[in-house]
Order: structure tokens, then C-alpha cells, then sequence
């Protein structure tokens, strides 16, 4: 009976198989290797796209805080304007004031009464003069809480006899009415009258 010798076939298709086995193994590593630099590249591009766009976006947060500076600069000046323009408004709407206090003051006085200083602090004004009696004094105090510029008179201080000389020394003070309150003194005036002319 003839033998065969099997051995060598077998060798070979272990050999075989081991190549095959070992280039599989290559081509994994290779293809792994090749995802990997893809990953990277594709990776180092996402960043260096939102790095570029982190910049833009630092440039456009820079001008905008700029815009903002500039905004509130302008704000600023804009309520100095406003505070002149209020010191201004102020001012002007109180030169008729002031005339028709000076009217007021004259128009209160009473004869017999005479003022050797006036001094306003604010809306609070103080008269020193002289006057031909006490009753003279109340008669003026009278005219000044009547009136429509002057208000609430308060008497601090009289002299009467040697010391003070002719006449009674006197010190007062009063308080000026607001614009509104004269407004509201002339419509209240409109009104008595129109109640008075009615009932005529």
C-alpha cells in the first residue's frame, strides 16, 4: 500500500494562514492609523474654525464695548446738558419771581414801616427795620400773609424805648411762595371773584 506524506501541504496552509492572518492584522493597524490621522485632521480643523471664530467674536465684543463707552459718554453728557438746561429753565422762570417779590415787598409795607435790610437765604427772607410803633409791625405781618409772593411771617425780635431810638426796632422773617402756589393764589382769586360777581 503506498503512503503519502501529508506533512508538507499542511505546513504550507499553516504558513498560508499565518500570512493571511498577519496582513489582516497590518491592514487593521493601518486602516486604525489612518482613522486616527483622519480624526485629527478633521478635529485640528473644528478647532482652528472655532478658534477663528472665538476671534471674531473677541473683535466684535471689543467694538461693541467701545460703542458702549461711547454710549455712556454721550449719556453723560447728555444729563449735563439736561442739569444746565434745568439751572437755565430755573433761572429764567425766576426773574419774574424776583420782580414781583420786590412789588410785593413794596406793596406790604405799611406807612410808618421802614426796612434797613432785607436778606434772602433760599425761600427764606429776613427784614430788619424800623417802625413808628409795635402796631405798625403787626400791620406789616398782616400785609405779608395777605400777599401772594410772601407767606407766613414770623417776628423774632423788637426793640422798643431809649436803646432802640424813635420808633420800635424789628426783626422778620417770611417765607416766598412757590410759582405754583401764586398760581394757585390767582385762580383762587379768579374764583372769589367770579362767586362774588354771581352772587351780585
Amino acid at each position: 500500500m503506498p503512503s503519502i506524506n501529508l506533512l508538507p501541504w499542511r505546513q504550507e496552509l499553516r504558513q498560508r494562514r499565518r500570512k493571511e492572518f498577519l496582513i489582516g492584522i497590518g491592514a487593521a493597524v493601518g486602516l486604525a492609523a489612518l482613522i486616527t490621522v483622519l480624526a485629527h485632521f478633521a478635529v485640528s480643523s473644528m478647532i482652528d474654525a472655532q478658534n477663528r471664530r472665538n476671534d471674531l467674536l473677541k473683535a466684535e465684543i471689543a467694538e461693541l464695548d467701545k460703542a458702549i463707552e461711547q454710549i455712556i459718554a454721550l449719556e453723560d453728557q447728555k444729563a449735563r446738558m439736561i442739569s444746565r438746561m434745568e439751572v437755565i429753565d430755573r433761572l429764567q422762570a425766576s426773574r419774574p419771581e424776583v420782580v414781583k417779590l420786590f412789588d410785593q415787598m413794596v406793596s406790604t409795607l405799611p406807612e410808618g414801616v421802614y426796612l434797613t435790610s432785607v436778606t434772602q437765604k433760599g425761600k427764606k427772607i429776613e427784614f430788619n427795620g424800623v417802625a413808628q410803633s409795635s402796631t405798625r409791625v403787626s400791620a406789616f405781618m398782616r400785609n405779608i400773609d395777605a400777599s401772594e409772593s410772601l407767606a407766613s411771617p414770623e417776628l423774632k425780635v423788637i426793640q422798643t424805648g431809649a436803646s432802640a431810638g424813635p420808633g420800635a426796632q424789628f426783626t422778620l422773617f417770611a417765607s416766598q411762595r412757590a410759582l405754583a402756589e401764586d398760581a394757585e393764589a390767582d385762580k383762587g382769586g379768579k374764583r372769589a371773584t367770579r362767586v362774588s360777581e354771581a352772587r351780585k
